[in-house]
């Protein structure tokens, strides 16, 4: 046992730079340990007759909750780990010893991913056979080296993953801390450096009592909605927040759909300024939770196909994707038992799950099996494959369980992630 009190300051310094090396050395017997997963799955299924396309399907939602990883990660640890053990054994070697972070690693075998077996062997041994090359390096350098490697490799390649790419551009949500979100927009290089060019000679040219940041990103919201910073603009979000916050001044934060827990002063204000504006269109709809464990069990029902109604209560309820460490948003309204089994289409059986982890669940020797217990508390058994658990629980709700009708949705007229005060 190291001892913390009576070691010197140098001692110190030598044990976190010990830990670190054990932990790339973890990394390490994590890859080694996936990748003959992955093989003896990949073997025992071309045995059975299943299709190369369709072996190892699941897998990688296997790694990821074996890691306690999000399902998109899990993917990632099984390319990562197949490449590094049977095609770049001196990366490998180099994250073992502790010359390379696990995310070290990860950057290498990112560019090389688009290059031939061949290649990449022979990238490999060019960055990492000498492990004293690497002393010094962080993430750009490493980055940067790999990607010249590649392209001098095979610069076809690397332009065909480029072009490839430009189909992959998408805009992501993530929550910021204080009631801020992060709005990011994956664009090709040339129309990203365009944008962050144009907002920058925005900020040039105005002269105000805003920083040049708050200028940029006023100015970002105004050409992508057509309306003035300054006004709440008529898009709808999902709040869910307790009365006694709502009317009683309680401070318990709300918490908004797809992004999670604002403070309870900020909901307010939202929802004054929703009311006060004639365009927001604001409604309130009740939710009814258990009054012992305050787990969402009901939703007054405004429409009239049932369905749509349940699929909103499980929104509600789940709030994100059900898996274990998957906070993706919910895409898909699940059977936990599947419909042709028998199961049934009700909010006890129903899941929200994100695309991912929904396909991944109809992947043979899953099983998901979901309970409400006597509190109304949702939960949901996952099995794998190889018979492991996990289980997941719906989400508290907002608030203290004293009444049974404790919690009202606002459909308000501002998203957060464009929040300004009407």
């Amino acid at each position: 046992m190291f001892d913390l009190t009576g070691a010197g300051e140098a001692e110190l310094i030598d044990e976190i730079a010990r830990l670190e090396r054990t932990k790339s050395a973890a990394a390490a017997g994590q890859a080694r340990l996936t990748a003959v997963l992955a093989d003896k799955r990949r073997h025992a299924e071309a045995a059975a007759g299943v299709p190369r396309a369709k072996q190892c399907r699941g897998l990688a939602g296997e790694v990821a909750l074996a890691r306690h990883d999000s399902p998109t990660r899990g993917g990632r640890h099984l390319g990562f780990a197949t490449a590094l053990v049977f095609e770049m054994p001196h990366t490998l070697a180099a994250l073992e010893c502790g010359a390379l972070s696990e995310w070290r690693a990860t950057l290498i075998v990112r560019e090389s991913a688009c290059l031939s077996v061949e290649d990449r062997r022979a990238l490999d041994a060019e960055m990492c056979a000498d492990i004293s090359a690497l002393d010094g390096l962080g993430d750009k350098r490493i980055t940067a080296r790999a990607k010249e490697i590649a392209y001098r490799l095979d610069p076809q390649a690397v332009v065909e993953r480029a072009a490839k790419a430009e189909s992959e551009r998408t805009v992501t949500i993530r929550p910021a801390p204080d009631a801020m979100a992060y709005l990011s927009v994956l664009l090709p290089m040339a129309k990203g450096v365009g944008v962050y060019a144009a907002l920058r000679r925005a900020a040039d040219t105005t002269f105000d009592e805003r920083s040049r940041g708050q200028v940029m990103a006023d100015t970002a919201y105004e050409r992508i909605t057509g309306r003035p910073a300054q006004v709440a603009d008529p898009v709808a979000v999902e709040m869910m927040i307790s009365d006694e916050t709502l009317l009683g001044g309680d401070d318990t934060p709300a918490v908004i759909a797809g992004y999670g827990p604002i403070p309870a002063a900020v909901a307010r204000r939202l929802i004054d300024n929703a009311v006060r504006d004639q365009r927001s269109r604001a409604t309130l709809r009740r939710l009814y939770r258990h009054p012992k464990s305050g787990a969402l069990v009901a939703m007054e029902s405004r429409a009239r196909i049932f369905p749509k109604a349940l699929a909103k209560f499980i929104d509600l309820r789940d709030q994100s994707c059900r898996t274990p460490y998957c906070d993706a948003p919910i895409r898909h309204h699940d059977h936990a038992q599947p419909h042709h089994r028998g199961g049934t289409t009700s909010a006890v059986n129903g899941l929200g799950e994100c695309e991912h982890c929904n396909y991944t669940k109809e992947t043979p020797g899953w099983q998901v099996n979901t309970t409400t217990d006597e509190t109304g508390v949702h939960s949901a058994e996952f099995t794998t494959p190889t018979q492991h658990r996990y289980r997941s629980t719906a989400p508290p709700t907002p608030g203290q369980p004293t009444i049974e009708i404790t919690e009202l949705e606002v459909r308000i007229g501002i998203a957060l992630a464009q929040y300004d005060a009407a």
